[in-house]
């Protein structure tokens, strides 16, 4: 906001009462515009029009995931602090405030039933890579000790999947953004982080293999057990490194090279591991250096999968 004319727009677009009840729902996280008609009992079109009036005054974001549409809170600059300050001087006891509350709680209750049965079509094979590795516990200590107390500004989860990693790094970021090309995957990381009061961080619809600017740059990108899912890890890494600040880093959890080829033929995985070699490779041609490996061997070392958490900094910026 550059002049009063600027200032006057955005108070114009905010102050209106159904834009300041769309306000309130997305200070509790990302909504769809067909969520947050059945919310509020008005028709799309009117719905649209309000949430276009807010984004065009820079009040909030609109992401979009095919023919969907997603708006949550502007994350950062005036608009955003200034739909916070609003937001903040609303009555909790108000009317319209308590009735959205009661249609979001219903229509996040949907929307965890459905990410539950789609997630149960998928558990006997989650169940089944779990059982060969050490437990996760043990890699998620890890990944919290890496963070070493740190709260960055931005964190990126590149193949959130269900957004475990926004989960259990959410005291570590000022905003956080899980990219996936899975629209049902993200159906259920959108679902646990709502039910978590997790508002800081949003899921977004997207080939991490061909990142777009949209998500902005991070302090610090995870890739948890992604990278095996492609033939070419390198050029993955290549790209999750043009969204890095400099002086950024990765957080990358995968399998060390292992000869389970049931995972390839029935699981889609491309690649059985990564060894230290190839990672080192990768991350040099990226203008990266592994800093750190901590290698996570199974109970049982003949039949099991050992898992490598790697710490990758940038280069770039110690070379300035």
């Amino acid at each position: 906001m550059n002049d009063t004319a600027d200032l006057v727009g955005v108070l114009r677009a905010a102050g209106e009462t159904t834009r300041l009840r769309l306000l309130a729902l997305l200070a509790d996280g990302e909504q769809s515009v067909k969520d947050l008609t059945e919310i509020l009992g008005q028709s799309q079109p009117r719905v649209s029009r309000h949430l276009k009036l807010l984004a065009d005054a820079g009040l909030i974001t609109r992401n979009a995931e095919g023919a969907w549409a997603y708006y949550g809170l502007a994350p950062e600059g005036a608009g955003g602090d200034l739909a916070r300050w609003l937001i903040g001087r609303l009555s909790p006891d108000d009317a319209d405030r308590s009735r959205d509350r009661q249609r979001l709680a219903t229509v996040r209750l949907n929307q965890a039933e459905q990410a539950a049965a789609y997630f149960a079509t998928v558990a006997d094979s989650w169940d089944l890579l779990r059982s060969l590795h050490v437990p996760e516990e043990a890699v998620e200590a890890a990944i919290v000790e890496a963070m070493q107390g740190r709260v960055v500004d931005t964190l990126i989860d590149l193949g959130t999947g269900t957004g475990r990693m926004l989960e259990l790094l959410a005291g570590h970021y000022r905003r956080g953004i899980g990219i996936d090309a899975s629209r049902e995957m993200i159906a259920v990381a959108r679902a646990k982080l709502a039910a978590c009061s997790i508002g800081h961080a949003q899921v977004r619809l997207g080939d991490i293999a061909d990142l777009d600017a949209g998500a902005g740059r991070a302090d610090v990108i995870v890739v948890h057990q992604v990278l095996h899912y492609f033939d070419d890890p390198g050029r993955v890494l290549a790209q999750a490194r043009r969204a890095l600040k400099p002086g950024g880093e990765m957080l990358i959890v995968d399998f060390a090279p292992h000869g389970l080829e049931f995972l390839r033929s029935h699981h889609a995985h491309r690649r059985l591991g990564l060894s230290e070699a190839q990672m080192a490779g990768s991350a040099r041609a990226a203008d990266l250096k592994v800093t750190e490996l901590k290698s996570f061997p199974p109970s049982n070392p003949t039949e099991g999968l050992t898992v490598c958490l790697w710490r990758l900094t940038d280069e770039t910026d110690n070379a300035t």
